[in-house]
């Protein structure tokens, strides 16, 4: 039975981390790294993820700057930064590239906050059918005489307290998000 929690929780404890994968890529107005995470970049034949070719820096609350480590990489950069459809344009120098990350409009912050609530959503599903598999688990192992009738109500209970653990961290993860998206 106690396998059985262990490997639940586990897999909650990734559906949350995705969210929190998933929200970072969010823009709130400020410049943030995590927003470049998905840009790679076509280095020597080969696609390679941006923080590898370059020192990626934030030298104030709406610049991200860009120093790739070989000169010859800038042009690959600028290019790879335009396809990510990031909706930033890139300020080349000849030496790095700037990101200025605009003020957000109202519109746009609303928008946000509904990515963020359906990134919320799948994760809370995601955590119910964990659920379900963990009930179906100590369902059929009652079946299998492995563990007795009280045994598998009480299985069922921690299924559902972890479960109620997991909806709680999920909201107050993306209750952060929205707060750090709204302020102005």
């Amino acid at each position: 039975m106690n396998e059985v929690l262990k490997d639940l929780e586990r897999r909650m404890v990734g559906a949350v981390e995705s969210m929190k994968g998933d929200l970072a890529a969010l823009r709130t107005g400020r410049a943030s790294l995590a927003i470049l995470d998905g840009v790679m970049v076509e280095y020597y034949g080969s696609p390679a993820p941006l923080n590898q070719v370059a020192s990626l820096t934030v030298p104030d609350p709406t610049t991200i700057m860009i120093a790739p480590w070989e000169p010859k990489v800038l042009g690959d950069v600028e290019k790879a930064l335009l396809k990510s459809n990031l909706g930033l344009t890139p300020n080349n120098d000849g030496k790095v590239i700037r990101l200025i990350i605009p003020p957000l409009t109202e519109e746009r912050r609303k928008d946000l906050v509904k990515l963020a609530q359906i990134s919320a959503e799948q994760a809370r599903n995601s955590v119910r059918q964990i659920r379900r598999d963990g009930n179906e688990k100590i369902k059929n192992m009652e079946k299998e005489k492995e563990i007795s009738e009280d045994q598998m109500h009480d299985g069922y209970e921690s299924v559902q307290q972890l479960t109620d653990s997991y909806i709680g961290k999920i909201k107050d993860v993306v209750d952060k998000k929205e707060q750090e998206i709204l302020e102005v």
